[in-house]
């Protein structure tokens, strides 16, 4: 098979492309990373399921923990349950539970490999959600199903909390009870609007450099409680601010699928080593898992500018699989694990597989070419060109 086919291109036309031919980067393996590492996982639809997909989700259970153990074999933890894994966005409770589940058995024949679990309030009908202790309930009762099965905690941000929230003092208020009860630290989770409206104004104020001090209070109140703390605002200044400033030991998990290269290198600022450097818990290694395996193993053993150069060019996939609206990110990621084929078909839980334009889908098949990111490639153009079809593009 020829490594071409005709692409939409931005004034609507098709065009000749070729791939670029270059080989994808295979990590080194037995590479101890010096930075922990999580991916937020997608999961994988059943498309033979009898169900309405907007109303009902089912899983290809299979599928969904073969690429879970993939990312184990990478080096790579597992952040599950989370949004990349369409929570709030087609994943219920009960289902993001059992993936909670299936998952930590995953890990238990994987030495050494870490999972963290999404901990929120999705469960709750939000228009039945009158208080603050309605909140706490909600969470309580998670984290308690969670924590029963061995697991480490995610703390979500809630969308029920932001409707009901009155003040700073009624997250500080939720944010202290549940840190008190937890069996072990957790990672704390801001995740910004442009990911989920519903969360503006998060940690009572629509101000940041405000709600990244009460975030940092409730921080201080707990440390030992606290793990770290992963922020998606893509802002980098933003996050290097609030690294600087976390108490020792805690750690900065970087959210920013924008700026995430420069931000897990660090700049070395600070008596801590947490404050010069921040870990990772980001949806786009689930895309991007064998460029950041390599990229992390180079920079722990010392070699910066390897780093940069494998995780460089991953980053304006990245900003166009994460452009806005922003929410919609998850289709990308799918995408690229049906492009390389880690799953058999491009269907999503809710349907999600429509919230994005073949001309989106076109300019992301190219980035990743030019990322190195196709690791079959004639499978990659053969599905590229199956897409384009049923979009009544033949040729």
């Amino acid at each position: 098979m020829a490594l071409s086919l005709n692409l939409p291109t931005a004034g609507g036309t098709l065009a000749p492309y070729a791939l670029r031919g270059t080989a994808p980067v295979k990590p080194d393996a037995g590479i101890k990373f010096n930075r922990i590492a999580y991916s937020a996982a997608h999961v994988v639809a059943d498309p033979l399921a009898a169900i309405d997909p907007w109303l009902q989700c089912a899983v290809d259970w299979d599928t969904t923990i073969a690429y879970r153990r993939r990312l184990f074999s990478l080096g790579l933890g597992v952040a599950e349950a989370m949004d990349t894994a369409q929570r709030g966005m087609g994943l219920d409770w009960p289902t993001s539970l059992e993936l909670i589940r299936r998952s930590l058995d995953a890990a238990k024949d994987v030495p050494g490999a870490l999972v963290a679990s999404g901990c929120g309030t999705d469960h709750l009908n939000i228009d039945d959600v009158k208080s603050v202790d309605d909140v706490i309930r909600g969470y309580e009762e998670q984290m308690a199903a969670i924590e029963a099965l061995g697991g480490k905690l995610i703390v979500m941000a809630s969308r029920a909390l932001a409707r009901v929230a009155k003040s700073p003092a009624d997250y500080e208020r939720v944010y202290d009870r549940i840190l008190s009860q937890a069996k072990q630290p957790v990672v704390l989770h801001w995740l910004g609007d442009m990911f989920d409206p519903a969360l503006a104004g998060y940690w009572g104020t629509k101000d940041v450099d405000a709600a990244m001090d009460t975030a940092l209070g409730i921080i201080a109140a707990h440390p030992e409680k606290v793990d770290g703390i992963k922020i998606s605002l893509l802002d980098k200044d933003k996050e290097i601010a609030m690294r600087r400033r976390l108490p020792k030991g805690v750690r900065m998990y970087t959210g920013d699928d924008f700026n995430y290269a420069e931000l897990i290198a660090g700049d070395g600022f600070g008596s801590e080593p947490t404050h010069g450097k921040s870990d990772a818990l980001l949806g786009i290694f689930d895309a991007i898992a064998p460029a950041a395996s390599a990229a992390l193993g180079a920079l722990a053993q010392g070699n910066t500018e390897k780093f940069h150069a494998i995780l460089g060019p991953t980053v304006p996939l990245s900003r166009h699989i994460f452009a806005a609206p922003t929410r919609f990110y998850k289709t990308g990621v799918v995408f690229m694990a049906w492009l390389n084929g880690h799953q058999k078909h491009f269907t999503m839980v809710g349907g999600q597989q429509s919230t994005r334009s073949l001309q989106h889908f076109a300019e992301l098949f190219r980035l990743a070419d030019a990322a190195n990111l196709l690791e079959q490639p004639e499978l990659a153009i053969q599905r590229m060109k199956t897409l384009l079809a049923l979009h009544g593009v033949e040729g």
